[in-house]
């Protein structure tokens, strides 16, 4: 089988989510796979290997009160970025923004980094402390 570029990685990953298709994400994801969700705030979940990063995308793409949906997409070589819209409730204000940083090695995800805004308040650096 020829490798799959990265762009092609990247679409059929987002086609996973858009279609709801879990077995996309089949021979797309390296063994030594490397993810970072945006929750819990501020830092993230940290997922490490093949089997622990597609269980958890397949969770996200079977969990049928979200939906995932890309915005954009910057391949770079390596390297995409994916700018997307998560909704996670009916509500009008339940769903965020935010971005995946991907890195894809031998036609497989080897690196998947994700930003989002935040929920509640996050201290300035600049601040003066209170004296």
């Amino acid at each position: 089988m020829p490798v799959r570029s990265t762009a092609e990685v990247i679409d059929r990953f987002n086609r996973a989510f858009t279609d709801r298709d879990a077995g996309l994400l089949v021979d797309l994801v390296a063994e030594d796979c490397v993810m970072e969700s945006v929750q819990p705030a501020p830092r993230g979940e940290r997922v490490v290997g093949r089997e622990a990063c597609t269980g958890w995308w397949t969770a996200l793409v079977d969990d049928r009160a979200s939906r995932f949906a890309p915005q954009e997409v910057i391949v770079a070589g390596d390297r995409a970025t994916i700018v997307w819209t998560y909704r996670f409730g009916d509500g009008p204000d339940q769903w965020v923004h935010g971005v995946n940083v991907m890195r894809v090695t031998d036609g497989r995800i080897t690196e998947a980094l994700g930003f989002s805004k935040t929920a509640g308040e996050v201290p300035l650096a600049a601040e003066p402390d209170a004296a």
